[in-house]
This record gives C-alpha cells, sequence and structure tokens, in this order.
C-alpha cells in the first residue's frame, strides 16, 4: 500500500504526515505524533480510552481513519492545558487531580474529554447527566464516584474563574 500524505489540525497546530491510507486515527496520534495521552483500550470502540474531540464532539479515535479527518480540528487530552508551555491545566484536569478522579490514569484522557463536551454545552450538569455524558467511558478503578466528583469540582473551578458583573452578588 502507498502511503499518502495528509494534513491534520490537532490541538491547534497543523500537522503533516506521510501514512497508509487505512490508519486509524489512534495510531498516528500516538506512534506518529507521539501524543500518547489518547489510550488503545479495547479497539472496538467499546471503553473510550481513545476518546478525542472533533470539532468539539467526542470521538472514539480506534474507529476513524485518519485520512479522513483532514479538515477536522482534533483535540487531544494534550490540547487541553493552556499557557506558556501548557503550563495551565484546564479546570477539568485541574477537578481530577483534586477530586482523585484519576487512579490508573488509563480511562482519565477519554473521561475528561467527554466531560469536556458535556460542560462545552451544559456548565452547570445534574449528576444524572454527568453520568450520561460518561456513560461510554468504562472505569475499572474508581467506581466512578470520584469521577463524577471530579467533573463538579470542575464546574465549581470554573466558575470561581468567572468575573462577577456588577449587581449579580
Amino acid at each position: 500500500m502507498t502511503n499518502e500524505s495528509i494534513r491534520l489540525h490537532i490541538n491547534g497546530k497543523t500537522e503533516q504526515v506521510e501514512i497508509e491510507p487505512n490508519r486509524l486515527l489512534l495510531d498516528v496520534l500516538r506512534r506518529d505524533l507521539g501524543l500518547t495521552g489518547t489510550k488503545c483500550g479495547c479497539d472496538d470502540s467499546s471503553c473510550g480510552a481513545c476518546t478525542v474531540l472533533v470539532n468539539g464532539q467526542p470521538q472514539m479515535s480506534c474507529l476513524m481513519l485518519a485520512a479522513s479527518y483532514q479538515d477536522a480540528e482534533i483535540t487531544t487530552i494534550e490540547g487541553l492545558a493552556s499557557g506558556n508551555e501548557a503550563a495551565e491545566l484546564d479546570p477539568l484536569q485541574r477537578g481530577f487531580m483534586i477530586e482523585g478522579g484519576a487512579q490508573c490514569g488509563f480511562c482519565t484522557p477519554g473521561m475528561i474529554l467527554s466531560a469536556k463536551h458535556l460542560l462545552a454545552t451544559n456548565p452547570d450538569p445534574t449528576d444524572q447527566e454527568i453520568a450520561d455524558a460518561l456513560a461510554g467511558n468504562l472505569c475499572r478503578c474508581t467506581g466512578y464516584m470520584q469521577i463524577y466528583a471530579s467533573v463538579r469540582k470542575a464546574v465549581e473551578l470554573t466558575r470561581e474563574r468567572q468575573p462577577v458583573e456588577a449587581g449579580t452578588r
């Protein structure tokens, strides 16, 4: 099979890679681009460890042909931190640290990216909405309660960072 040159927009940067046309996005992220935060857990979309955001929507990269996503904006867990040399963690990353939502850490990137989509569309979700948003992500360590608490902590941290308008106190 002959390689083709593709251009992917990942974490705000454009990456040019030479790949076989049948390569999965998960493999290109991990092997070609060194973005190892995206995990390979099952290879059949049943665990959510490979979740990335594609145009803001959670998608499982273990099923995606990389060449099909040249015009998409792809965000991996590495793309959430911001600032100089990614020094400032996203509120979700901080919430997971504070509440112990990351145990072994294998499911954490997929959980955080799924929660990122939830909070982008619903900044104050109920516990049931959090559970529903994370339903496609499996965790074998935490029992989920710490993960849900981590998302709630991220909501709180985000709220604390918002400027208070005059007369709203």
